[in-house]
């Protein structure tokens, strides 16, 4: 067992570059992919692919995202922006609404997004949801 956890102890000193090069020879010297289990689950069938397209459809996390914006409404988006997005000083705001299109809300939940959306749009700003 003591060979195993130095084993692990040398791999874990590993760069990301060095551990690629292991996968690849290791693949070579095996004649395996790491990559097989991927293919074999994606190879299912119809069943499989609906199956893996549930879990993304239900998506729990929203980025909100400012994309432009009128001249004229300007002072109400800022406005908008600083009741969205709460710390937010005058400043920023402004740097923020004039460099669009910029991510405004970054992981945000469902209702969150979806208020965040609805005030921008009420004070003249394209916005979309990701």
């Amino acid at each position: 067992m003591a060979d195993i956890a130095n084993l692990v102890e040398e791999l874990s000193k590993l760069t990301v570059l060095e551990a690629a090069d292991l996968v690849k020879q290791l693949e070579t010297k095996w004649g395996v992919s790491a990559a097989a289990p991927v293919a074999v689950a994606a190879a299912g069938g119809a069943a499989a692919g609906a199956a893996a397209a549930a879990p993304a459809a239900a998506k729990d996390t929203f980025d909100v995202i400012l994309v432009s914006l009128p001249a004229d409404k300007k002072i109400a988006v800022i406005k908008a922006v600083r009741e969205v997005k709460a710390g937010l000083g005058l400043a920023e705001a402004k740097a923020l609404v004039e460099g669009a299109p910029k991510p405004l809300l970054e992981g945000a939940n469902k209702a969150d997004s979806d208020a965040a959306k609805k005030k921008l749009e009420d004070a003249g700003a394209k916005v979309e949801i990701k």
